[in-house]
């Protein structure tokens, strides 16, 4: 067994408490991504243990619950969690129940989701809380037969005396383990000693979610409880001016029209604060029905705004950030975006002497990418439940970041932190969209003008329309090849509208003598923010594409082309600084090519392979289609994933799943364009969005297989699969792809 030391974290993470029914709390204040919960037909919770607190509970009938800080997206951790800790506890799996905590920052640090991190940042604490309370149930046993605690076992929650005979479940020890010091060290289970992990459970909620369950924040219902809207300005670059409401106000069941400011003047904001409209116009109602009509009789003036510039605190340092004013065009962006690429840009990372290199290169390829702006599209709309009085608010719904909701929240209502409580749902999507909660703030302030109980509800349009977006991006690369075909120099210079999406530390960073990575952006009045595997999304694409063309150029399969890249990586790497592990990138690779069947392509199919490497895990994927009535099908997608242990095989293949699904169709569909500030799409019969029909028909994922500690899988097995379509599409129709979305409607038919 591994043995690790709990007084290191003794004094502030792990704490006992005996409960008024007997009982043990072992704290997870120190858990930043536990998300679990189930709702379970077992034994019914002693009244006095039910507590929203940050806690392991372990009852005097046998039974665990685990009471989780952090809101569920849909990564299914709500169910992967637990499982880490009745692993290391030794209980049964079916005694285990969780709950969804409130946000109290009191408890718990980092309580929000995002960049694939929950179970990498759980892994280690879980495993000490579960480990920990079996520890003090075997000695509270020891000392209560007076035998060694060595010689006491433990399985599914009973505690076992073998000489003696003796034996008891948890719960009948709980109570006088609480009393016990927290152990010194305690001992971790050998990796081929799980039982529980990596195995397949079932989604703990996913009966309550097909049955229809109020589980998501718009399912939220209180007596008395008034419906909101906004109407926000129909272009970036506008501010409402006035609001005509006498017609409107004048329909049946309307309560009140009135304008809202979410940022006061002196107020700094935070880095989750991105709003692009801090001024709108509110319908409060008895209805949805009502204020939808009222809405639409609202008469509204809008005048430009100006141009500013702000600091933005963001997590403790200070970035500034400028706002043009003016109304932006599609057109014009990627206009802009070229003449940047003509321009110096900044220098990221350089090794060798890469301006050489291309000089003396006997073959230089030079190939430009583009991505348009994205909009999240999450299927329940953005919405919140408020109840703020002058002492206090309760807020219930979606978020991703509620900890920095709950200071933005603070400042705005005058209230103290430890007055505000939020309740967070399950997020019916997210993907970075529920990171910026101005709509949770928006409904605050709508209660308190109130003084009711209120439930903001976004239309469509209204989310579609109102941000937050993913960036556009435009990328140069260029690679240099000496008589031989080798790979002597490379450059990537790329930026965007607002942010550069450049890792300058990863492949194929270290596998060339010389290097070059530089980028720019430009600012603009859109606002934009996470959107599933922020940057990286893009990058893949672009990157993987070009290597795939480099490696034709060359003469050489594409498999083996990036295999001696990492090869060199591996044993005789340029620079110090790469950010990834060659072996396991390779490992990858080898593994999709032998799942694959690589070498033995059929000849009717037409295949494309891509891989990277993001949120700390390593992913490759072959896409494989035919042409059928002349449009591509997407027959397979065989997957290979290296993220380290997997907790449970079932949820994390639907997490591969669906992230493929879901690049498919943003690759092939996904823009979001403007004119004059206005966005020209705000519903789905304009936004197109994959449909059943045109999912791949088959999706194989495999996991490398190793004891390396868990990393992320939510997101790194997005952005490969829009290089691997890509170069895929190349083979079907001869035609590279270059700019996002594919458009393979134009490819086919000339």
């Amino acid at each position: 067994m591994t043995t690790i030391k709990t007084s290191y974290n003794r004094r502030s993470f792990l704490k006992t408490s005996a409960l008024a029914g007997g009982g043990m709390m072992i704290s997870f204040s120190w858990l930043t991504a536990c998300e679990s919960t189930a709702e379970k037909e077992v034994n019914t919770l002693p009244k006095e243990w039910f507590n929203l607190n940050a806690y392991l509970k372990i009852g005097n009938n046998g039974l665990i619950t685990i009471i989780s800080p952090n809101p569920e997206g849909g990564q299914n951790v709500k169910t992967s969690m637990p499982m880490i800790v009745a692993e290391e506890l030794d209980v049964d799996w079916k005694d285990v129940v969780v709950e969804q905590a409130p946000l109290n920052t009191d408890l718990y640090s980092r309580q929000f989701i995002g960049g694939s991190q929950a179970i990498r940042r759980g892994w280690k604490g879980l495993r000490m809380a579960g480990a920990s309370a079996r520890q003090l149930l075997i000695q509270a046993a020891a000392q209560a037969w007076k035998v060694p605690s060595t010689e006491i076992t433990t399985e599914k929650g009973v505690l076992s005396h073998k000489k003696s005979g003796k034996s008891a479940n948890y719960g009948e020890m709980a109570a006088t383990a609480a009393k016990l010091p927290v152990p010194e060290e305690v001992q971790l289970k050998e990796i081929n000693d799980f039982k529980i992990i990596g195995t397949s459970k079932k989604n703990v909620d996913g009966k309550n979610i097909v049955t229809g369950q109020p589980l998501f924040g718009i399912d939220t219902h209180r007596e008395g409880m008034l419906i909101a809207m906004i109407v926000h300005p129909p272009a970036f670059g506008l501010q409402l001016k006035s609001v005509d409401d006498s017609a409107a106000k004048a329909m049946d069941g309307i309560k009140d029209i009135f304008t809202i400011n979410l940022f006061e003047d002196n107020y700094e904001k935070l880095f989750f604060d991105t709003c692009a409209f801090p001024n709108v116009a509110v319908i409060v109602g008895d209805s949805t029905w009502q204020v939808l009509k009222a809405k639409k009789a609202l008469q509204l003036t809008y005048e430009p705004i100006a141009a500013k510039t702000e600091t933005t605190d963001r997590f403790g340092s200070k970035l500034t950030k400028h706002t043009p004013a003016g109304l932006e065009n599609t057109s014009n962006h990627f206009k802009i975006m070229e003449e940047m690429a003509t321009k110096s840009a900044t220098v990221k990372r350089k090794d060798g002497n890469p301006k050489k290199a291309f000089e003396n290169a006997a073959k230089v390829i030079e190939r430009t990418y583009t991505a348009p702006f994205l909009a999240h599209n999450c299927m329940e709309p953005m919405n919140f439940f408020a109840d703020v009085t002058t002492e206090k608010a309760e807020l219930i719904g979606p978020l991703q970041k509620p900890e920095f909701t709950e200071q933005a929240l603070s400042a705005r209502l005058g209230l103290p932190i430890e007055n505000i409580d939020i309740k967070m749902t399950r997020l019916g999507g997210g993907y970075g969209r529920r990171s910026y909660a101005n709509w949770a703030l928006e409904a605050a302030l709508i209660s308190q003008k109130m003084n009711a109980p209120i439930k903001l509800i976004y239309t469509r349009e209204d989310d579609m329309t109102g941000g937050i977006y993913r960036p556009a991006y435009h990328a140069i690369y260029r690679a240099a090849l000496d008589k031989d075909n080798n790979l002597i120099g490379f450059h990537i210079k790329t930026g965007g509208i607002p942010e550069s999406p450049l890792a300058a530390n990863r492949f194929p960073a270290g596998a060339v003598e010389n290097y070059l990575a530089e980028d720019w952006t430009i600012d603009t009045n859109i606002s934009v923010g996470s959107f599933r595997a922020p940057r990286s999304n893009f990058m893949a694409a672009a990157e993987q594409s070009f290597l795939d063309e480099v490696a034709e150029i060359a003469g050489k399969d594409p498999i083996d082309f990036r295999l001696a890249l990492l090869k060199r990586a591996k044993e005789n790497p340029v620079g110090e600084k790469n950010d990834y592990d060659a072996a396991r990138y390779a490992g990858v690779l080898e593994l999709v090519r032998q799942k694959s069947n690589w070498d033995n392509q059929a000849s009717n199919s037409h295949r494309g392979v891509a891989a990277y490497f993001c949120h700390n895990s390593y992913s490759a994927q072959v896409l494989e289609m035919t042409i059928e009535g002349g449009k591509p099908v997407v027959q397979n997608v065989c997957c290979a994933v290296d993220c380290g242990i997997i907790i449970n095989p079932d949820a994390a293949s639907n997490l591969a799943e669906g992230a493929i699904v879901d690049g498919i169709g943003n690759a092939l569909y996904g823009r979001l364009t403007f004119k004059d500030g206005v966005p020209e799409k705000s519903n789905f019969d304009q936004y197109r969005m994959i449909r059943m029909q045109e999912a791949p028909r088959k999706i194989d994922v495999h996991f490398v297989e190793n004891t390396i500690d868990p990393t992320g899988l939510g997101e790194p097995t997005f952005p490969p699969v829009f290089a691997a379509l890509a170069n895929a599409l190349y083979q079907a129709t001869g035609k590279r792809f270059y700019h996002q979305p594919f458009e393979i409607e134009k490819s086919l038919n000339g």
